[in-house]
């Protein structure tokens, strides 16, 4: 936050804002997803023959928690960082404060009334399953805390100031991991306990974490409270807005925020609740055949293609208040070009990062999961459906930054149509595969309509956007060739099954594939015109022409 008012800020300016806010974001959202899926490998073993109930479990408990989790904020966290965004570009940072204030009293009382709701229903929501109520009851807990932590970090975005949202969310996860090895080690190694106790405590530590989380934006935001005030002083203070009227705004912007933000949880969450009614109608399922094959695509490849999914939410996350600013200058061009920069830069990092993953996923899985040649291809699967959920996130981010909000939600209502209406089918002909199928279709529908929307409305480079994803898709495609016959010839070497050897596997393969990709795209000067000068010293040394 500036002590002056703040210069307007286009073209470039903008594009070095949008890689450094991403950069950060999407380190912490890294980090934070790769812990989150390392724990598995200790966990998985601790838990011994329970393994795959209980990560059944877990994956079942956290769906619906994710859904509660998005109500619990209503959008909010997204409105207050476009809306402030807004303001500070106005010079109007006393509207700024008096927006964040009235947002933390929505969302604390958000979190009281959902977290309540979530435990008194526990019974309904866990289908009838006993198991399901205490791993429930104990993911209510942290809807208390979440929405404010939300809150915080909409607040420091709405700045551009994306490390703390990253730091404090990597001090999550940290505090997270620690009480979820800790409590499972004691309860299943130290005394025997029983696994649906150990589900319970791995899922209450996401209050642990949120309460880390909560402690560091706070001391960060009492450490900035003199140098807000001292930029309130010198605001200009023209505007008159009442606190109905900022409330008003809050909820009028909040609303296609939890829709869109809500959008891949509630596909998951409808895959959750149809998947095993329809295997059941299909091939008469056990409840250990229902648990393993509801975690192979609802919980497994999920959660590793989650990891590529929030590098487009990072990016997501940065657009916003940069588009937002730009409306409210009312800087056509700066908003085309910020819209052709965010779509680049989007396929830049994902196509790379969703082949990569597909091509190794056959270590990978058994790294995260053990050998299982049917979790190895839905992982594969799902990482190309993830380049649909990422494209999806950008647009829709996208959307709202320049205030087409309605329009957002009724393309996503038309994927979501789509879905709908193939899920029975696709269970019927493709099994495991067809909810993943579906998802990706709706999506894409979905960001069929959003492009052709943008681009009649902003005329962006569209065949500058053709040519550079082109070019992209073309690297990454050798990457991925190259990468899927390095894992077959150490396939033939090393045995399928061992997770040391896979885990070496990956390292070998995912450090060739960024080689190769790394050196495509600085030889033929792609990672120049995305990222900047920079990019030329970087090939100087390393002494690529």
């Amino acid at each position: 936050m500036s002590e002056e008012k703040q210069p307007v800020t286009t073209g470039s300016s903008d594009k070095r804002s949008l890689l450094v806010g991403s950069a950060w974001m999407t380190a912490g959202s890294i980090i934070s997803r790769v812990l989150g899926a390392v724990y598995v490998i200790p966990w998985g073993i601790w838990m011994g023959s329970h393994y795959h109930s209980a990560n059944a479990l877990f994956g079942r408990g956290y769906n619906i928690y994710s859904l509660f989790l998005i109500i619990s904020t209503v959008g909010i966290p997204g409105a207050i960082s476009k809306q402030i965004a807004h303001y500070n570009s106005l010079n109007e940072y006393g509207v700024s404060r008096r927006l964040f204030y009235q947002g933390l009293l929505l969302m604390g009382g958000m979190g009281i009334v959902t977290a309540g709701v979530m435990y008194v229903a526990a019974p309904i929501l866990g289908q009838g399953d006993p198991r399901m109520i205490p791993i429930i009851h104990s993911l209510s807990w942290p809807l208390l805390l979440i929405p404010p932590l939300s809150i915080l970090r909409g607040y420091f975005q709405g700045f551009s100031e994306m490390a703390p949202s990253a730091i404090s969310q990597l001090l999550e996860q940290v505090a997270r991991l620690v009480y979820i090895l800790g409590a499972t080690y004691a309860i299943m190694r130290m005394m025997g306990g029983n696994y649906v106790d150990a589900v319970a405590q791995s899922t209450f530590a996401a209050f642990i974490g949120a309460a880390a989380g909560l402690v560091y934006l706070v001391y960060l935001y009492m450490r900035q409270v003199p140098r807000m005030n001292k930029a309130i002083a010198q605001s200009t203070g023209t505007l008159d807005v009442s606190t109905s009227q900022i409330i008003t705004d809050i909820m009028r912007q909040a609303a296609p925020f939890i829709i869109l933000d809500a959008s891949i949880t509630l596909y998951q969450f409808f895959d959750q609740y149809t998947f095993n009614n329809f295997m059941d109608q299909f091939y008469k399922l056990t409840q250990a055949q229902n648990d393993y094959y509801f975690q192979l695509f609802g919980f497994n490849s999920n959660k590793l293609i989650m990891i590529i999914v929030s590098l487009a939410a990072a990016m997501a996350l940065t657009v916003v208040p940069l588009l937002s600013a730009a409306q409210a200058r009312h800087d056509i061009k700066s908003v085309r070009e910020q819209i052709n920069n965010t779509l680049e830069l989007f396929f830049f990092v994902m196509l790379p990062s969703s082949l990569g993953m597909a091509a190794i996923a056959q270590p990978l899985n058994t790294v995260f999961y053990r050998y299982d040649l049917m979790g190895s291809m839905v992982l594969q699967f799902n990482s190309y459906i993830a380049i649909i959920m990422g494209l999806f996130t950008v647009l829709a981010a996208i959307l709202q930054g320049v205030y087409l909000n309605k329009e957002a939600i009724r393309y996503l209502l038309y994927g979501a149509v789509f879905k709908v209406t193939l899920q029975y089918s696709f269970v019927y002909f493709f099994g495991v595969f067809g909810p993943l199928a579906t998802t990706g279709i709706g999506f894409l529908v979905s960001c069929g309509f959003m492009l052709a929307l943008l681009y009649r409305r902003f005329h962006f480079r569209m065949g500058d956007l053709i040519r550079g994803t082109t070019q992209i898709l073309v690297y990454a495609t050798i990457m991925f060739a190259v990468v899927m016959i390095a894992v077959w010839l150490m396939n033939m070497v090393f045995p399928a099954s061992d997770r040391v050897l896979a885990m070496v596997e990956v390292v070998v393969a995912a450090g060739l594939g960024a080689a190769v990709y790394g050196y495509l795209v600085l030889r033929f000067r792609v990672a120049d015109r995305l990222l900047g000068a920079r990019v030329a010293g970087l090939r100087r040394r390393l002494h690529i022409k």
